[in-house]
């Protein structure tokens, strides 16, 4: 059986997750299958195959699921070997997960915070995105990665997906809070390889347009600040993560809620 033939993916249009598997897919030229999933009102499919997280993107290869992103990314890497997204190097490899690790641990939640803050709180958040994108700057510069035009080298790798797949959403906040996240001046390396990153056809072809991801924040933005003027304690987190559709814009900008 034909292993390109029996793929189809889970996911939902505005979550850097589904971006990142659906982007790994293309790349690797594997045709797939797409199913839109509500995410508030989650399908029996995806309870089905994803019954710990109940999240988007799950990957079915022959019927068989696999959830996380950086997981289903690592699978898609392993089992078809061309265009490989990983370095050779046990090493290499080893600091490009790393990074992905930082992704999701250090810098998406520093943007999320930024969106989901305001006043005092969003103004430390936005220090903290610069705090991190400053380590990110220092490797492109002067460390692990200094000299290349993608974290992967000449092609896009792991690391460029996993950061690359999310971090559109920093124009986006830039725009609906007001905000200055990515200055050219203070990060030429990291805002280079993005703007790089975003002209590469597979890219183009994965990720919503602007105006779309505009709309769709403004309106989540909107649904939170009324939810937090209705009461007078802080708005729950349950709360917060059903005005976002637990997907990945308020809570994870680069990275999101779900896998």
């Amino acid at each position: 059986m034909d292993q390109h033939s029996s793929l189809k993916l889970l996911g939902s249009w505005a979550d850097s997750h589904t971006h990142r598997v659906q982007l790994a897919l293309k790349l690797k030229g594997l045709e797939f299958d797409y199913q839109e999933e509500d995410v508030v009102n989650i399908s029996p499919a995806l309870v089905l195959h994803n019954p710990v997280y109940k999240m988007v993107p799950v990957l079915l290869h022959k019927d068989r699921p696999v959830v996380e992103s950086v997981v289903i990314l690592q699978y898609i890497d392993e089992t078809w070997a061309g265009n490989p997204l990983t370095p050779a190097d046990p090493f290499e490899r080893a600091v490009a997960r790393f990074w992905c690790h930082f992704a999701e641990d250090k810098l998406a939640p520093a943007v999320g915070a930024v969106f989901s803050s305001s006043g005092e709180g969003q103004k430390a958040a936005v220090d903290q995105v610069h705090e991190n994108l400053k380590l990110l700057e220092c490797e492109m510069r002067d460390g692990a990665f200094k000299g290349r035009r993608f974290f992967g080298g000449d092609k896009i790798g792991l690391l460029d997906v996993v950061l690359g797949c999310g971090s559109y959403w920093l124009a986006v906040f830039e725009e609906v809070m007001e905000v200055k996240l990515v200055d050219p001046e203070s990060f030429p390396a990291f805002h280079a390889w993005l703007r790089d990153f975003e002209e590469q056809n597979e890219v183009k072809e994965t990720i919503p347009a602007i105006d779309k991801l505009l709309e769709y924040a403004r309106g989540v933005r909107q649904m939170m600040l009324s939810l937090s003027s209705s009461t007078s304690t802080s708005v729950p987190a349950t709360a917060a993560a059903n005005a976002t559709g637990n997907d990945d814009v308020a809570v994870d900008a680069i990275d999101g809620s779900s896998g």
